[in-house]
């Protein structure tokens, strides 16, 4: 019997070794995982540019607290700062930690408590952020909720600007809804919100814990649309499987977060900033990014030839390397019978297969995936 909590229904497959877009599992099997620990390796596993540099880090110091002036905190900042338009950066230890801080950024700088964030969207699993989630499910059984979070429909813009905006402190969204089944919002509606906070002095804010650092093809989604939010939240992909998040804000804002608004004990760790620079030294790379872009166009394209015309697949819809292929097969049953046969997928709302395969995934890994796939969905249709 496991000591652990059981807040995981785990797979029946322990890792043994990793390497890039492959995984070898405790039973002797290679699997290609095109999971990347849910878009948290996006260079693939254990690349050794990171290693290296987190290897040097461990022999200067590991921990030393946020009393002390840290260079690598200040490197590491300066290039997701850079890659978000943004001018401030605090660093914390996870997705739902960033989107707690800027939920309180968002109130302290406004003077307003109210937050319009959207259904079937996921934003983490601590009270604040449970509260602005906007899936019923992840609230149950928890009592209640924090105040003053409406939650509206997705990629509706009419219903958007029927809501009061005059005490909203900010506007928070996925540009993709993840975890609700990989669904884009529409560039209409991602620059009407922005409009919608400019006019009520409200923050735009974008959770790009799973779009951003690359993802897409750009450093952060949001560059597709044209828009420029206030805030941005970041994690998963930015240390490459070390565990760190980030809420990147614009300059006015560094007022309201003064010393004692905010902290973290671990926010920043030495270890954890390091491997966020190397990874978005790799990643923000122009040449690194067009390439995702153009891989992303390859696996949307092959999809789309060799699933597009079978009966029990219902759409394939993304932006760049993250896909989600809706079914109208059982989708445990489906992600075990991928495994079987060497794929690793995850799910992501009630039927969609989630692909979030490494940036730096190869055309002939993309074709094995594709078939595997189109092997496993042909017998099941």
């Amino acid at each position: 019997m496991s000591v652990l909590f059981p807040t995981y229904k785990r797979w029946e497959l322990e890792p043994a070794y990793a390497k890039g877009a492959r995984m070898t599992g405790e039973n002797g099997k290679e699997y290609l995982d095109f999971t990347s620990g849910i878009g948290v390796c996006n260079l693939g596993h254990c690349h050794e540019a990171v290693k290296e540099q987190v290897e040097a880090q461990l022999d200067k110091f590991w921990h030393v607290s946020n009393f002390f002036p840290q260079n690598i905190q200040e490197q590491a900042g300066k290039l997701l700062a850079e890659a978000s338009g943004m001018d401030y950066v605090f660093f914390a230890n996870s997705g739902a930690e960033a989107n707690e801080a800027a939920i309180k950024l968002a109130r302290k700088a406004t003077g307003r408590s109210k937050i319009i964030s959207f259904k079937s969207s996921f934003h983490g699993r601590t009270l604040g952020a449970m509260a602005a989630t906007g899936q019923e499910k992840v609230w149950q059984g928890f009592g209640s909720m924090p105040e003053n979070f409406v939650h509206l429909p997705f990629n509706d813009c009419e219903r958007l600007w029927e809501e009061d905006g005059t005490d909203t402190a900010a506007v928070m969204l996925e540009v993709i809804q993840g975890e609700g089944g990989i669904h884009p919002a529409s560039e209409k509606f991602l620059k009407e919100t922005e409009a919608f906070c400019r006019k009520n002095d409200a923050l735009f804010m974008v959770d790009e814990i799973q779009t951003g650092i690359g993802r897409t093809g750009k450093a952060f989604a949001f560059q597709h649309y044209g828009v420029q939010p206030d805030i941005i939240t970041a994690a998963k992909g930015l240390g490459s499987g070390f565990p760190i998040g980030a809420m990147a804000g614009k300059g006015w804002l560094g007022e309201a977060f003064g010393p004692g608004s905010h902290g973290s004990t671990f926010g920043g760790n030495a270890i954890a900033t390091t491997a966020a620079k190397a990874t978005m030294e790799i990643i923000f790379n122009e040449n690194f990014l067009r390439e995702t872009r153009e891989l992303g166009v390859y696996l949307a394209q092959l999809l789309k030839q060799s699933l597009g015309i079978l009966e029990n697949v219902r759409d394939i819809r993304g932006i760049g390397l993250m896909v989600g292929i809706e079914i109208t097969e059982e989708l445990s049953g489906t992600l075990q019978e991928l495994r079987e046969n060497g794929l690793l997928a995850l799910p992501a709302g009630e039927n969609v297969i989630r692909l979030l395969p490494p940036l730096n995934v190869n055309k002939m890994e993309i074709d094995e995936a594709v078939s595997l796939l189109e092997m496993t969905l042909k017998k099941r249709a």
